[in-house]
């Protein structure tokens, strides 16, 4: 079967996005999964009080405590896991100089 094509008139599930101010952040690390593989490490931040889970292979993230945040993110039964390459700083275009 060609890629792309999908079974069913299902409509997809927009992506769920979150903006806030980062309140917390904790780095688990490094991990590796399997051979050959980089080393992951993950990180878990609370924004406007809702935790979740961020995996990467960065050892430094570009936002710290106290930035204000934007990123995509979706709903599993272990929590609310962040896209990768999704998480970085908000601009508000009224303060952008």
């Amino acid at each position: 079967m060609a890629g792309g094509f999908r079974r069913g008139n299902r409509q997809r599930l927009p992506k769920l996005e979150a903006r806030g101010e980062l309140q917390s952040l904790e780095r688990e690390g490094p991990f590796k999964e399997w051979l050959g593989m980089p080393d992951l490490y993950r990180y878990y931040i609370e924004v406007d009080g809702e935790k979740y889970s961020y995996q990467t292979e960065d050892a430094e993230l570009p936002v710290q405590v106290g930035d204000r945040v934007v990123f995509r993110y979706k709903q599993t039964k272990a929590g609310n896991w962040i896209d990768r390459n999704s998480l970085g700083k908000a601009i508000d275009p009224s303060e952008y100089q």
